[in-house]
């Protein structure tokens, strides 16, 4: 079967998810009071840019993998799905960690948040590795380098959104912490590692 179409299905969840991340940013206050709401959204803005950020980063590493997958079948398919239906809900633990940043509710969004990517991560995990273990999927003309690094780079993402996530139960705005940061590191390493594949191909 061919990548065309999951991979014009995937776009779209993708493109869907990121943009109902704006929806939730809100800033209500009557006249003059309204400048200083907008400086009291910033927890809004912040999940706002850390979601978008990691949406985006999935996005780029799913085209990265697709380029090196020939073809698909029924269950690789399956796992896309699964995969696409974690993406399309990271806008509801967004909003939860924007609402309840100032109150109580923190850890219980926090946790949310955290389960929800390290359950993204799982499922980017069988992902790839579903395709690449003995070539099942990979492309003829893929680079073995390029491979490698692919599976090496996917190890770690799910044990670390999973540690970040049991600190955010005894330390939610920790793990707040943490989530942002796994996503600049992630930024980072991703254009790090997409300019090296460039150069492998």
């Amino acid at each position: 079967m061919e990548t065309g179409r999951l991979e014009t299905f995937a776009d779209g969840v993708f493109a869907i998810a990121a943009t109902l991340l704006i929806i939730d940013v809100t800033a209500d206050a009557p006249g003059g009071a309204l400048g200083l709401a907008v400086l009291h959204a910033w927890p809004e803005y912040a999940a706002y840019a850390v979601s978008f950020v990691t949406i985006g980063i999935m996005w780029i590493n799913h085209h990265i993998c697709m380029r090196q997958i020939g073809a698909v079948d029924r269950t690789f398919m399956t796992i896309n799905l699964l995969l696409l239906m974690c993406i399309a809900f990271v806008p509801f633990p967004t909003r939860l960690i924007a609402e309840h940043f100032h109150d109580d509710g923190l850890r219980a969004a926090a946790v949310t948040y955290g389960a929800t990517m390290t359950a993204t991560a799982v499922c980017f995990g069988s992902f790839w590795f579903y395709a690449a273990r003995g070539d099942r999927l990979i492309a003829k003309n893929a680079d073995p380098r390029v491979i490698t690094g692919i599976s090496r780079s996917y190890l770690p993402g799910a044990p670390i959104y999973g540690a970040a996530t049991l600190v955010s139960i005894w330390a939610p705005k920790v793990g707040v912490a943490l989530f942002a940061a796994i996503a600049v590191f992630y930024l980072i390493e991703s254009s790090l590692f997409g300019n090296a594949a460039e150069e492998a191909a």
